[in-house]
């Protein structure tokens, strides 16, 4: 047995194919774009289209969702700031949701748009579900950490961040 660099990887060269195992890593984290994209932009859009959730005080409304959490957020300070303004800030969330949902969908600028659903995902946890006990009840911890893959490690297939690095590389001979 031995340690230290590996012994089976290696350089393509031009006309070399890629085995399954190469395929399979470069297209491993394309289902969990497609998962995060589809419920960041599904959450935005709900958002946005749920009058009851856009309205400061009322049944479902994020300002009363706001006031009932706010003794038991990890950081009472940031719900104190949304709740000057439940409205503009249902908006600025449903907004960043859908923003971050399109940019991994069509992977566009995708380690920013995970490093914001993460971002989002964390503000989310240590307010409206830092209460859960368990702690693996409140479902934005997960999401947190399923961005990460996509922070470290962008959209190197099926993305528009491939595309534009493709054109710079034929454009720029010394480009990596």
């Amino acid at each position: 047995m031995t340690h230290g660099i590996r012994s089976d990887t290696h350089t393509l060269h031009v006309g070399e194919q890629r085995g399954w195992r190469d395929t399979a890593t470069r297209y491993a984290l394309v289902p969990l774009r497609i998962f995060l994209g589809i419920t960041f932009v599904y959450a935005g859009i709900d958002k946005l289209t749920d009058s009851a959730f856009m309205s400061d005080s009322g049944a479902g409304s994020l300002g009363d969702t706001l006031r009932s959490v706010r003794d038991s957020s990890a950081i009472p300070a940031l719900v104190d700031l949304a709740l000057k303004s439940p409205v503009g800030f249902g908006y600025a969330i449903a907004l960043g949701e859908l923003a971050v949902g399109i940019g991994v969908l069509l992977g566009l600028l995708t380690r920013l748009a995970a490093l914001g659903g993460a971002l989002i995902s964390l503000s989310l946890w240590l307010t409206m579900s830092w209460a859960s006990d368990p702690y693996y009840y409140g479902n934005d911890l997960p999401y947190m950490f399923c961005w990460v893959p996509l922070v470290l490690a962008g959209a190197s297939v099926l993305s528009l961040d491939a595309v534009l690095h493709a054109r710079r590389r034929q454009r720029t001979p010394n480009y990596r």
